[in-house]
């Protein structure tokens, strides 16, 4: 992961001593910012959404954390999709 060095994580944690929930945390948040209007930007699709977890699979994410992301994905879609539509 590209924090491999430490430098990202509190205590110098590296790779797989990140806590899991971290870990899980890290890939969902991002996926949520980058689909999300915010301020600052308009909300990217999912498919490029998609396409930048893929390419930080292994430096900036967990390769395990993302594969079970893309396991899901359906879910995921879902899950969003249905959120959306409950925003206020």
């Amino acid at each position: 992961m590209k924090n491999g060095d430490g430098t990202g994580y509190p205590k110098g944690l590296v790779n797989k001593t990140i806590p899991l929930f971290g870990r899980i945390c890290a890939l969902a948040d991002v996926f949520d910012a980058l689909t999300t209007r915010r301020p600052y930007k308009e909300a990217f699709s999912n498919e490029k959404s998609f396409k930048i977890l893929q390419e930080e699979s292994g430096t900036h994410f967990d390769p395990k954390i993302v594969e079970v992301f893309f396991d899901n994905v359906q879910e995921i879609v879902e899950t969003q999709e249905r959120d959306h539509d409950n925003e206020i």
